[in-house]
């Protein structure tokens, strides 16, 4: 029974993710999901007390896929800490993969309430990652700062600002001028040697020229 209510759940999760797909969240009736998914509004509500609640189980569901590979990659500590931090951001990168399916869904005008929680559970998800990071990097020397926490929680807002397609629009130059910035401050924000972050330029600028291709 247990098994059959969670296969339930997610055939409803997952028809609503393609309709919101396709109508936007505003645009999509309790009605539309339940035609879809062929169950009665009854079953509907034993699962979800709402349409939005429903819209809140799916940026679960996306926070698991976004959020994943980062802890993973965190919690390797035979990777050094300079590029546990790289290959964290990058995979946060949201360019590629289901990263990108997510993206694109969410970035669409009709979605922008989902569009606002992904936000949030990106910085509220990604800071904490870092700065674990950050902190074993204080332990070996490499960062001097009382505000670990508070620096990635800059950082990461920032980024997550400035480098959604839908607040700036940008060349891919000025994408690699503010990426460049941030890597100069971050330096100075976690006191960490001149240059000693400035491999994450490369690693983008890579990174970049793959998805360009």
């Amino acid at each position: 029974m247990r098994k059959e209510a969670e296969e339930r759940r997610n055939e409803i999760l997952d028809a609503a993710d393609e309709l919101f797909g396709q109508k936007g969240f505003d645009g999509t009736s309790t009605n539309d999901i339940l035609e879809k998914v062929g169950i009665a509004r009854g079953t509907l509500y034993y699962h979800f007390k709402s349409k939005e609640d429903i819209m809140d189980s799916l940026v679960d569901r996306y926070s698991v896929r976004l959020l994943g590979s980062a802890q993973e990659i965190a919690a390797d500590e035979s990777i050094p800490v300079v590029e546990r931090i790289i290959r964290v951001v990058i995979s946060i990168n949201l360019s590629g993969g289901s990263s990108q399916e997510i993206m694109e869904h969410i970035h669409k005008p009709q979605n922008a309430l989902m569009h606002k929680k992904i936000e949030k559970v990106i910085i509220n998800g990604v800071t904490p990652i870092l700065t674990g990071i950050i902190q074993e990097g204080i332990e070996q020397g490499l960062f001097n700062t009382p505000y670990p926490y508070e620096c990635m929680e800059m950082i990461v807002t920032y980024a997550n600002t400035v480098f959604d397609d839908d607040m700036v629009e940008m060349t891919y130059e000025e994408r690699a001028s503010r990426i460049r910035a941030i890597i100069f401050n971050g330096e100075r924000l976690l006191g960490a040697k001149s240059g000693s972050l400035m491999n994450i330029m490369q690693m983008f600028d890579s990174e970049n020229a793959v998805n360009n291709e």
